[in-house]
């Protein structure tokens, strides 16, 4: 297949057209950009060029300030909450940033379903209903079928509080035949992260293995959505290449997928390069500032209104404070990064992770914290299983409907959470919350029957409420 949607010399003409526009032009452009922004009409990628390279503190305020306005009118004040688990990192890929790579000399492994069942456990104790699963590359240790096992296993768990509702599923690009057994299995988002868009930067840091392979990779959610699977999240890893370059190569593949399958990206991830064993962060020269990365977060946020932003535990707490005002929706609380983490986190033994996370605090504290900075929590997974994807999905958001859903489930979700994990502390300050948030509700039944069902979930009536 071809990657000629990715067109290295045209983006980075791009770019350089947009430095050297005159003042004047720029400006109106720019002008014109913001409007279009600030009416939830999403921006194209030669309007987000305009943006990106625009260094004008007047610029960058009212980007700010429609990144927030659109944070608020469209995703209200909930952040999703997940974690990652980490099954295997066997890899036989030899990428330069990666802990995981093959050139790495250490221990590894794969998770049994006994492992596998201790780590949901552990995750289910601190709340979790949503996970990512993740994987190194090697069709030897870890082929499909044993992610299809492990998908099984935590599908069938279940506890006293529920379950795990829903996987999204973070392995390396395959086939359209393995798609669709990932379809099958009921997955909920295949997410991929192209890692870099530059094609001369991705052929230096992926040295070895099927991963080398730029137009295999590009092509990923081509044959995800030819398989069926039409929720698929995007991403790179900031500070491998020029970061505008990098967006732009995002907005241009979500152009491309909305163009041949009728949708672009269901979400989109921000991660940033950070230390990891085996590599040294002085050898990659674009590490992005943590005020270039904000305008980052911003700019993509105003690009696309109705894609949700994902920012894990690689970010320290306070830059996660700041970015959730500016475009993320979904965050990880109390993660590990390593094959079987968070048993050994619980026993206290010696970790090996893809990379070292910035903001290890327990789970709850991370969400109280939500809380207490006037957001709500959510733990829905109502989408996936009402059929709300793709297309679907979008429709609905566009639309302005999606906040007659997603707020109740937010409020019912967080209302299961206190009960069943938070202490009296918590439950007191998820009430409160509760209590002030649903008559924001705008639909007259739907509010009711949120009502019906909190008192349900609080009396040991029912729980797993959605609309």
């Amino acid at each position: 297949m071809s990657s000629h949607f990715i067109d290295r010399e045209y983006i980075e003409k791009l770019l350089e057209e947009a430095k050297s526009a005159d003042a004047a032009a720029g400006d109106a452009a720019i002008g014109r950009a913001l409007d279009k922004a600030e009416r939830f009409e999403g921006l194209n990628h030669r309007e987000i060029a305009a943006l990106l390279v625009s260094e004008k503190p007047e610029h960058l305020q009212r980007i700010f300030d429609v990144a927030g306005k659109i944070k608020r009118r469209i995703y209200g004040n909930r952040i999703v909450i997940f974690a990652p688990l980490y099954v295997s990192n066997y890899c036989v890929n030899r990428c330069a940033y990666c802990g995981f790579n093959c050139g790495q000399n250490f221990e590894r492994r794969k998770l049994t379903m006994d492992e596998v069942r201790e780590e949901v456990k552990l995750l289910e104790k601190m709340g979790h209903k949503r996970i990512a699963l993740e994987s190194g590359e090697h069709d030897g240790e870890c082929p499909i079928d044993y992610i299809l096992d492990c998908i099984k296993t935590i599908y069938a768990m279940k506890f006293e509080n529920g379950e795990i509702r829903r996987i999204n599923v973070n392995i390396a690009a395959t086939t359209t035949e393995n798609y669709r057994k990932l379809k099958e299995a009921q997955i909920g988002t295949y997410i991929l992260f192209q890692e870099t868009y530059h094609e001369p930067t991705y052929d230096r840091v992926h040295l070895a293995g099927p991963k080398r392979y730029f137009d295999w990779h590009v092509t990923a959610f081509d044959r995800a959505h030819e398989a069926g699977i039409d929720d698929v999240g995007g991403g790179v890893l900031f500070g491998l290449a020029d970061p505008y370059f990098e967006v732009l190569g995002l907005m241009i593949h979500n152009e491309h997928l909305e163009e041949k399958f009728g949708v672009g990206f269901h979400t989109i991830s921000v991660p940033r390069i950070c230390p990891a064993a085996g590599m040294n962060i002085a050898d990659f020269p674009h590490v992005v500032s943590d005020d270039i990365f904000a305008k980052i977060v911003a700019i993509i946020r105003i690009a696309v209104p109705f894609t949700g932003m994902i920012l894990s535990t690689r970010e320290n707490h306070e830059m996660r404070n700041k970015l959730l005002h500016l475009g993320i929706s979904q965050i990880s609380a109390g993660s590990s990064t390593d094959v079987g983490g968070y048993a050994k986190r619980e026993r206290n033994e010696a970790s090996t992770p893809q990379f070292f996370v910035s903001d290890d605090r327990p789970a709850l504290s991370i969400i109280a914290e939500l809380i207490d900075d006037g957001y709500i929590p959510s733990f829905c997974t109502a989408c996936y299983r009402n059929g709300r994807t793709g297309d679907r999905f979008m429709s609905l958001a566009k639309s302005g409907q999606i906040g007659n859903v997603c707020l109740p489930n937010a409020l019912m979700t967080l209302c299961e959470y206190a009960i069943d994990y938070g202490d009296d502390s918590f439950r007191e300050k998820a009430a409160a919350l509760i209590a002030k948030e649903i008559p924001e509700i705008a639909n007259d039944k739907i509010r009711q029957r949120t009502v019906e069902n909190v008192e349900k979930i609080r009396s040991g009536a029912g729980r797993d409420f959605f609309v």
